[in-house]
């Protein structure tokens, strides 16, 4: 995810100080990891520097100094720009799991094992999901739609990975 493009989305709405974009980003986007506030005021800071946002005024009432920010009509252009770009599909091709499952036949462990071991952690990891999809409003049912389609993918690769590990076994440790 761009934090910068997502950031500069949310101020389309009207100018906002930091606090305030990190509040609603972390209640739309970030419940599972929400921004840190440094992370939001360096973005800031980059996008105010390359012309996308401007500062829109600053207010102290008898506090620290504080900043709020509008987009600009480049930060705008930006946005319409990102938003209008497909995201490139994840293929996968370098799994961690592949690899640990090559390496296990390589050294003679459990490869067997290992995917009954992932196939749990995974299914637990369902378990989780399905549970707050379940009590969870749209947005949060759709997010956890979108990760439990690719745990379903995942267990598909194991199972069929594990109906091959014979022939595995005998290409990659002859």
């Amino acid at each position: 995810m761009s934090i910068g493009h997502t950031l500069l989305g949310l101020l389309e709405s009207g100018p906002r100080h930091g606090y305030d974009l990190k509040r609603t980003f972390d209640e739309k986007f970030g419940q599972d990891r929400p921004l840190h506030y440094g992370q939001v005021y360096s973005t800031m800071s980059r996008l105010l520097k390359n012309g996308l946002v401007e500062v829109d005024g600053v207010e102290s009432e008898g506090g620290p100094e504080r900043k709020r920010y509008a987009i600009t009509d480049a930060g705008i252009t930006d946005v319409s720009r990102w938003l209008m770009q497909p995201e490139k599909p994840e293929p996968y091709l370098q799994s961690t799991l592949y690899t640990k499952v090559v390496l296990a036949l390589l050294t003679a462990r459990s490869a067997s094992d290992l995917l009954d071991s992932q196939r749990s952690e995974h299914l637990r990891m369902m378990r989780i999901l399905t549970d707050r999809k379940r009590k969870g409003d749209l947005a949060d049912q759709l997010i956890c739609d979108h990760a439990l389609f690719h745990l379903e993918a995942d267990l598909r690769w194991l199972e069929l990975t594990a109906a091959r590990l014979g022939q595995l076994a005998k290409v990659v440790a002859p």
